[in-house]
Order: C-alpha cells, then structure tokens, then sequence
C-alpha cells in the first residue's frame, strides 16, 4: 500500500512558477513510476507527466512540455514538479499518483492540490 501526500499549490499570476511535490509512504516506492496529472472544473482528469522508477524515462502532455519539469528523489520519497511560465488554462486540482512495476494503470492517488492561475 502506497500513500501520497501532495503539496505546493496554490494562487499565482500568469508568468509564475510553481513546484509540486508528493511525499509518498512505502518501502517500494523506488519501485514505482510516479505521474502527475490534473483535473480542471467540468473536464476530465489528464495526464500531466510520468517519471520512470530509475528516473531517466520521462514523459509530458504536449501542453506542458517545455514548461514543466517532473523528478523525483528516492531517498526522500518524494516526486516533484516543477511548473514554470504558468498560465490560465493550467488552472486544476492536481494529483500524484503511483503505478506498481507491473500494473497496466496508476493504481495509487493523491488527495490534490488546487493550483490557480491568474491572468
């Protein structure tokens, strides 16, 4: 069983930066692909970014690349993001989540974090 713990949201203006992060419980967490991802008002959850278990296999939604950074630190058990040149439509509830090594989906959530941007 894997707990998730986000933090770091919050109200911003447009042009700002943010960092996520999602403290996770678990002895097998290094084991674990950790996501990100972000459910706006009145649209479905999507995918924001997913790190492998060793770290160096990245991926990101087209409308963050370039702009968000997703990294984690396995000895601190914690996966981060790092969100730069924030805009409007970035505005979700964002939540952490946690794939085992042989799932087919993410299997472990976060409660959220609000993050809102201002234009």
């Amino acid at each position: 069983q894997v707990q998730l713990v986000e933090s770091g949201g919050g109200l911003v203006q447009a042009g700002a930066s943010l960092k996520l992060s999602c403290a996770a419980s678990g002895r097998t967490f290094s084991t674990y692909t950790m996501g990100w991802f972000r459910q706006a008002p009145g649209k479905e959850r999507e995918f924001v970014a997913r790190i492998s278990w060793s770290g160096d296999r990245l991926y990101y939604a087209d409308s963050v690349k370039g702009r968000f950074t997703i990294s984690r630190d396995n000895a601190k058990i914690t996966v981060y993001l790092q969100m730069n040149s924030l805009k409007p439509e970035d505005t979700a509830v964002y939540y952490c989540a946690a794939k085992e090594p042989l799932a087919t989906k993410f299997n472990y959530w976060g409660q959220g974090t609000q993050v809102t941007v201002s234009s």
